[in-house]
């Protein structure tokens, strides 16, 4: 009775009906495969552990993909030939992407915001542990509001000011970078073939001049010569001539390397920029610290701390000089500071600008203040203006985890972007082509149930949105499959009849759009319940330009970021139309 009962609570017909929330994700953990992409990493579910269900093995023996021996189809055994399509990479990453040898300013560079923070922004807990996993989940820059400690004045905290999140010390901060760059250390190369990429530190500093100088103290003691804190290449050379020549990735090897402040004339009171964009105890909250911040006399960035900021230094412009022409009274190699509200003001009409700068400085991109509860910006549009540090909340696995994840995959945090898009480049990304995407679905296999589901009770489906950097205003385009429902009277069903969690459907699904390579699909397999929220059950992203060829199995993941033993068979056909 109990279950009848638990499934009749679901039916809410005067609730509201269909209630996507596609874009959510639930909490990453320390199994997480989130920032680095899940081709680059070890996986835990290995081709051995993957089954392949009976309707899967009939559809690639009647499409001749493969022979009716290669599958055995008359067995449960999943074959050597089998295990080796299920190892085969859905996507293929161009080794372009993932070389060292550009100048830092032309990557895409996988990044956490308010790393420390574990859950919610306004009252969520503080934790050295939140670095150890954003670094080992695939992040390469992370950060730090480091702000003085009224009760040991010699150990400054890191915490989200003027909030209720609690605070740690930044020396456990710093221990706890400090051992994962040793463990990376010590183990063997990537399959790139080289060793654990930098780490840059993004400061937003909130100390006086003795707690600033305390900041600098303890990076010095704890990290040691992990620490970037001179100039990689000699005197004389071009890097040292004012030529705007940035270092290479390859030269920066697994150093941490600091982006320290810098304040410009006339700067506008960066404390209060995104007031328009915060919460409302928030805003209040700020207030009274500007207050309080006004009764003792600015004592800027002290020149021990500034020095660390050898190759990045952040700053938020007064006016638009970075892009129209050139960034007054700027630092040798700046950095534009900016939320995502802030760009998204100039886009699309100085796009064009904006790409130029970027192809040549840094950029990084902040969520806006309202993303209180870690809700994400989308990364994709700013991508495709070049910006290179896209700060995403690392809290939950969400839609736009999903897609730094397509971006990054096979990678190790650093991806170079679109030639258009460094030195030299148009700064468009779009060609002027249209491209027309086919992504023929078979089906699934052993897709991963909610404790709360019974496999009887779901009508799986497969729901894509195709992610375009133009997309800034419209909604992203989105096509689905039918509903699955395996027939529980047999006989009146021909043909493959599997149970929901191998469901089978053989649609295509197709798009047509503008040409670019910063494109992505999202797919989510769902479940569309009546009368309820349609769950998400098992999720998957992917860069369009470096899906593989031929059909391939997709291997998913769960809202948490984690591998499952589901996988999908699919095919991608992308091709150029006339325009």
């Amino acid at each position: 009775m109990s279950g009848i009962t638990s499934k009749l609570s679901k039916l809410n017909p005067f609730g509201k009906a269909k209630v996507d929330d596609e874009d959510l994700g639930e909490k990453i953990e320390a199994d997480t495969i989130a920032g680095g992409g899940h081709a680059a990493r070890q996986t835990k579910i290995t081709k051995e552990q993957l089954r392949v269900s009976h309707a899967i093995k009939k559809f690639l023996v009647d499409e001749n993909i493969l022979s009716r021996e290669d599958v055995e189809l008359d067995s449960d055994r999943t074959t050597h030939v089998l295990k080796e399509f299920l190892d085969k990479p859905h996507v293929d990453i161009p080794r372009a992407l993932t070389d060292r040898s550009h100048p830092l300013t032309e990557y895409f560079i996988s990044s956490s915001h308010n790393t420390y923070l574990l859950a919610h922004q306004l009252y969520g807990t503080s934790s050295a542990v939140a670095y150890d996993t954003a670094l080992k989940t695939g992040s390469r820059c992370v950060e730090i509001d480091a702000w003085d400690n009224a009760e040991h004045k010699d150990e400054p905290k890191v915490t989200h000011g003027y909030t209720l999140a609690s605070h740690i010390p930044f020396r456990n901060v710093c221990e706890a970078i400090r051992d994962v760059v040793d463990f990376e250390a010590s183990q063997p190369k990537l399959d790139t073939g080289y060793r654990a990429a930098p780490i840059l530190l993004s400061l937003e500093n909130h100390c006086d001049s003795h707690g600033q100088l305390r900041l600098v103290q303890i990076m010095r003691e704890v990290w040691g010569d992990r620490l970037l804190s001179k100039p990689i290449r000699d005197k004389g050379t071009s890097e040292q001539q004012d030529t705007g020549e940035h270092v290479t990735l390859a030269e920066l090897g697994s150093k941490i390397a600091v982006i320290v402040e810098y304040h410009l004339p006339n700067e506008p009171d960066s404390e209060s920029s995104s007031d328009e964009d915060e919460d409302e105890q928030v805003r209040q909250d700020h207030k009274a610290w500007r207050e309080q911040k006004k009764q003792a006399p600015d004592e800027g960035i002290i020149p021990e701390l500034a020095e660390l900021g050898v190759y990045a230094q952040s700053v938020k412009p007064n006016n638009h000089s970075w892009f129209e022409s050139q960034l007054q009274d700027g630092p040798h190699h700046h950095l534009i500071n900016v939320s995502e509200s802030g760009l998204l003001g100039l886009l699309p009409t100085a796009s064009d600008k904006v790409s130029k700068h970027n192809s040549q400085h840094l950029m990084r991109v902040y969520p806006k203040g309202t993303r209180i509860s870690s809700k994400n910006l989308n990364p994709v549009p700013f991508w495709g203006v070049g910006a290179q540090i896209c700060a995403l909340n690392w809290q939950t696995f969400d839609h736009s985890m999903q897609l730094n994840e397509a971006l990054f995959a096979g990678s190790d945090g650093y991806v170079l972007k679109p030639a258009a898009l460094r030195a030299g480049g148009s700064g468009k990304l779009s060609t002027g082509r249209k491209t027309k995407l086919s992504l023929h679905i078979a089906g699934a296999t052993d897709l991963s149930l909610p404790q709360d589901r019974e496999a009887d009770e779901i009508r799986p489906y497969v729901t894509c949105t195709l992610v375009h950097p133009d997309d800034i205003a419209d909604e992203p385009p989105k096509r689905k499959t039918e509903a699955y429902k395996q027939h529980k009277i047999g006989m009146l069903h021909k043909g493959e009849n599997p149970p929901n969690t191998d469901p089978f459907w053989n649609e295509t699904l197709e798009w047509e759009y503008d040409e670019n390579e910063l494109s992505f699909l999202r797919i989510l397999i769902k479940s569309d319940d009546k009368f309820a929220r349609n769950p998400v059950f098992a999720v998957a992203a992917v860069r369009l330009l470096c899906v593989a060829s031929g059909w391939s199995f997709v291997r998913l993941l769960d809202l948490k970021g984690r591998e499952t033993h589901g996988t999908l068979l699919v095919k991608f056909d992308l091709k150029h139309t006339d325009t």
